[in-house]
């Protein structure tokens, strides 16, 4: 068990997948246009926070990808042209009438990105106040909102014990202007990328077809790139996940990689597999891993 948090230097927050943004932006917006209470969420008095991660990020989205993204400033108003929506937005940051909906839900709706915010207080337990979740691996916002850090990964075999400690004193510790990252993984029977607990009679019925033979091509490995930043102003905490994921058929194409997973898996405890999904097809996927392996 380990954070493995390394601090992001001059890397970005936000990366931009040019060969998924158009599908994942289109599967966002889809998401949110059908049930956007399910997958945004704000508490009360947390539109200064999600005004500052807005001026937060614009900014590194221009200047990072200048062909895609630009940002003018003129007399107090932000000039925000993303061309790869052909979208074009003026207003005044602070002033909630000038955008269609919420900061962080029109931000959102622009990265692939997911966007959470953590009330940045010790003594409250950095609590979820404000989010857009919509391809998380099988939680959803209703659940969480309102939960301080620990009681939101309680659900993660020994996390408390191990490293509850450990991981509110890197809460407590991190600097504006100092961002950290990491990387999370998962095992999943299906390419969806919003696997809410809605989504569970569908994952069931994933694991029916599933052997040897072809859990290769319908298993995939699930990485989440995750940020960690302190707004300077509010204090809160601006976490990000960006999912990518690839079959495994791909992976294991590369032999020395076939090797590394399989000795991952097998050394991973039951429980950790019970909760990264795994456990339904662990057997299978042993099996397939040691073949390509010989």
């Amino acid at each position: 068990m380990s954070m493995g948090v390394r601090a992001l230097g001059a890397g970005d927050v936000i990366e931009i997948d040019p060969d998924h943004y158009h599908a994942e932006i289109a599967l966002k917006q889809r998401l949110l246009t059908e049930d956007a209470a399910y997958y945004f969420q704000a508490l009360p008095r947390t539109e200064s926070a999600q005004w500052e991660v807005l001026e937060l990020l614009l900014p590194q989205l221009a200047a990072r990808y200048p062909q895609w993204f630009t940002l003018k400033v003129e007399q107090g108003r932000w000039h925000w042209h993303n061309r790869l929506l052909n979208e074009y937005t003026e207003f005044r940051p602070g002033t909630l009438a000038d955008l269609p909906l919420l900061p962080l839900h029109w931000l959102g709706r622009q990265l692939q990105e997911d966007l959470l915010v953590l009330d940045g207080n010790m003594e409250t337990g950095f609590p979820l106040v404000a989010g857009l979740l919509c391809f998380p691996n099988s939680w959803c916002l209703q659940e969480k909102l309102g939960q301080s850090f620990l009681a939101i990964h309680g659900p993660v075999p020994s996390f408390e014990r191990q490293l509850g400690r450990s991981s509110l004193l890197l809460l407590q510790r991190l600097k504006a202007g100092r961002p950290v990252w990491r990387l999370n993984w998962a095992f999943r029977s299906t390419p969806r990328l919003d696997i809410t607990p809605r989504a569970a009679d569908e994952v069931q019925r994933s694991y029916t077809n599933l052997s040897e033979d072809t859990i290769g091509e319908q298993c995939w490995l699930r990485v989440e790139r995750q940020t960690l930043t302190r707004l300077p102003e509010m204090g809160a905490i601006l976490f990000t996940v960006h999912t990518y994921q690839t079959s495994v058929a791909e992976i294991v194409v590369d032999p020395v990689a076939a090797r590394k997973m399989e000795r991952v898996l097998t050394t991973t405890p039951p429980e950790m597999r019970a909760y990264k999904g795994i456990s339904p097809f662990i057997e299978s996927l042993l099996g397939y891993l040691q073949r390509r392996c010989a």
